[in-house]
């Protein structure tokens, strides 16, 4: 997510929302705003279904040092991250490769924070019929067989040609990528039932078709999740 201090209220009412129907209290809600409002976020949202994680890690394992605008694993969870999204797509457009991605990603193991792991491959990966390929290759890039954990990570599926573009695949489509990644992931790594998200142009229409897919554990929201209105909408539609 993105916003300003005022985005404090939208979070409150998804928060009071949770408190008046326990019918959820099982589900969990994790909030990634950006890094200057995470700290004061954390701190006035109390609520065992909702959780806070920060948008990005530096790659650089030590606390103290020069190494001005970086953000240590230890300042993250000083300001009360649990969970850290690594790999999305708007990170390595800029400036991240996956020897990055892998690197902070071990970093973010090792200093106890959960990882929310972006994959996902463009339009021309797409149209060549080589996602599958594309995604197994990020995959392998990032995560060290001897140290990864699954308990400690969530698999993010957003393909990039359908973030912000109202353009979503096909529940066919989806669920040859979610059969495939699964099997995958378990001759690879071992994991049984590894946690995996659907991210991209998510709204509170197409969220109860994405919800048939038995494999989608749920979604990483992006826009429809700046106003509580419409989020809320959202677990309504996907859980009901």
């Amino acid at each position: 997510m993105n916003g300003n201090h005022n985005s404090i209220n939208e979070i409150e009412r998804v928060s009071n929302f949770f408190r008046k129907n326990t019918i959820y209290k099982f589900k969990k809600i994790i909030f990634c705003p950006p890094s200057n409002l995470l700290s004061s976020f954390s701190k006035k949202i109390k609520s065992k279904l909702i959780d806070f994680g920060a948008q990005d890690i530096s790659k650089i394992n030590l606390h103290n040092g020069p190494y001005t605008g970086q953000l240590s694993a230890k300042m993250l969870k000083d300001s009360g991250a649990n969970y850290v999204i690594i790999g999305h797509s708007e990170k390595r457009l800029i400036d991240e490769d996956f020897k990055t991605i892998k690197e902070k990603i071990n970093i973010a193991l090792k200093n106890k924070l959960k990882i929310i792991f972006c994959i996902g491959e463009n339009l021309s990966q797409k149209n060549k019929g080589s996602s599958l390929n594309v995604l197994k290759k990020q995959i392998l890039s990032s995560l060290d067989k001897k140290k990864i954990n699954f308990n400690n990570l969530i698999i993010a599926y957003e393909p990039i040609w359908s973030i912000g573009t109202g353009i979503v695949p096909s529940n066919n489509y989806l669920d040859k990528i979610y059969r495939n990644l699964k099997k995958f992931l378990k001759e690879k790594y071992k994991v049984n039932s590894p946690i995996m998200l659907y991210g991209g142009s998510v709204t509170t229409d197409n969220v109860v078709t994405l919800g048939k897919i038995g494999l989608i554990s749920g979604f990483l929201i992006g826009g429809a999740s700046l106003k509580s209105t419409s989020f809320i909408k959202i677990i309504k539609n996907y859980f009901k």
